[in-house]
């Protein structure tokens, strides 16, 4: 591989906003991407895989490049200088490589790679935390899967098409995709691309989202008529699938803090063409205490560490605090008590996070159990989703059903 200059500083120009000025990489790379409409689409692709392969190993790379934070720009060259001589990318005679010890990172490699917390790149908290809480074996194969980059996953929208037509289509558009085993909406892209951009993305076919995320909406055993609450809707890839399940039919409630998510769910149901769905946006309890016990279903996605899916967001170990990890662990258990108040007699109740650490999962749900709210419900089942195993995101979810 030749490296080119313009690519190489957009990389630069990416990583200091990201380890720098705090941005998120997700945002950071669309914008990168939109730089020069010259470049193709090996070029962005190089651009995004460089930079989110540097975010993930940050704290490998800058141990061996021998640089601390704040990283200047010749300290974000030298983690660069790092990465490519690993990926056996042959330097080019630029002023930002001279006297790069190339035998050096190698053998640097090699000796830290023995060290999980250098091999995985992850701060000292979460990996004792991880080991503390699932033990070194599990979490030494979870955590290496996690600095995988994650396959692309398709959500077929059954309100308008079936899976085999969703993959005629998409194929007559160049994109080839794979069916997953016990995964009934789900397509897999046998090679990545920007599906944003096909016809059938823009007629609503179809919503990219990960197979352990589609189990969600399945868990909570819907059917058409029902009403339904989505307590943590966020953007609506769940309420999306819920609408789906339900064809359309009875009512799905999706609530959240944020006004800016619910509008772009408003955008996306319009374009799924599902209209069974209302937003509520919770600025009060006036809408949680309207709805007591009277929810047939309610869905409780409850914010998390999001050490499940840190394959989608690498730089979120970064951001993590252990301090913030306490306080997600309270909200959790506000969530599941105030929300819990909208299900009905008979009714039923998931419980799901996209962390794999009991603490946020099994501990809750037994605390709650135990409690004067959770009194009136009787525990059915839970999924533990490790991505080692499925090949997917790392999820939790527990169905509750209320006497």
């Amino acid at each position: 591989m030749r490296l080119h200059k313009n690519l190489c500083f957009a990389v630069i120009d990416g990583l200091n906003e990201i380890f720098n000025e705090g941005e998120y990489a997700d945002k950071v790379v669309q914008k990168l991407l939109k730089r020069d409409k010259r470049w193709g689409s090996r070029d962005r692709g190089f651009i995004a895989e460089t930079v989110y392969e540097i975010v993930r190993y940050k704290r490998l790379y800058a141990k061996i490049a021998d640089v601390k934070e704040p990283f200047d720009r010749d300290n974000l060259w030298r983690i660069f200088a790092v990465w490519a001589t690993l990926k056996g990318i042959k330097l080019p005679d630029w002023k930002y490589f001279t006297a790069t010890p190339t035998r050096k990172i190698k053998g640097r490699f090699d000796e830290l790679s023995k060290i999980r917390k250098y091999r995985e790149s992850i701060p000292d908290w979460i990996d004792e935390l991880g080991s503390s809480e699932l033990g070194d074996d599990l979490w030494t194969k979870e955590i290496a899967v996690q600095n995988q980059q994650a396959d692309v996953i398709l959500r077929v929208n059954t309100l308008k098409v079936s899976k085999s037509d969703l993959q005629k289509k998409l194929q007559s558009e160049n994109i080839e995709t794979e069916t997953i085993k016990n995964y009934p909406s789900a397509l897999k892209l046998k090679e990545r691309a920007n599906v944003f951009r096909t016809e059938a993305f823009k007629n609503g076919w179809f919503e990219v989202q990960d197979a352990s995320s589609q189990l969600v909406a399945e868990f909570l055993n819907v059917k058409a008529g029902m009403k339904v609450v989505d307590a943590c809707a966020g953007a609506g890839g769940k309420t999306l699938h819920l609408a789906s399940l339900m064809e359309n039919k009875g009512q799905i409630i999706a609530m959240d803090i944020y006004e800016s998510k619910l509008k772009k769910l408003k955008i996306r149901a319009r374009r799924n063409g599902v209209h069974n769905v209302d937003m509520k946006v919770l600025d009060s309890t006036k809408a949680i205490k309207k709805l007591y016990g009277k929810a047939d279903r309610v869905l409780i996605d409850a914010p998390c560490s999001g050490l499940g899916v840190l394959r989608r967001n690498p730089d979120a170990k970064w951001k993590l605090e252990p301090g913030f990890l306490d306080a997600i662990k309270k909200v959790q258990s506000e969530v599941l008590r105030k929300y819990s108040r909208m299900v009905k007699s008979g009714g039923q109740m998931v419980y799901a996070t996209c962390s794999i650490l009991p603490s946020e999962n099994e501990k809750q749900v037994e605390n709650f159990l135990s409690s004067e709210s959770g009194k009136e419900f009787i525990f059915v089942e839970s999924k533990n989703i490790f991505a080692h195993e499925s090949g997917f995101d790392g999820f939790y979810m527990a169905l509750l059903k209320k006497k």
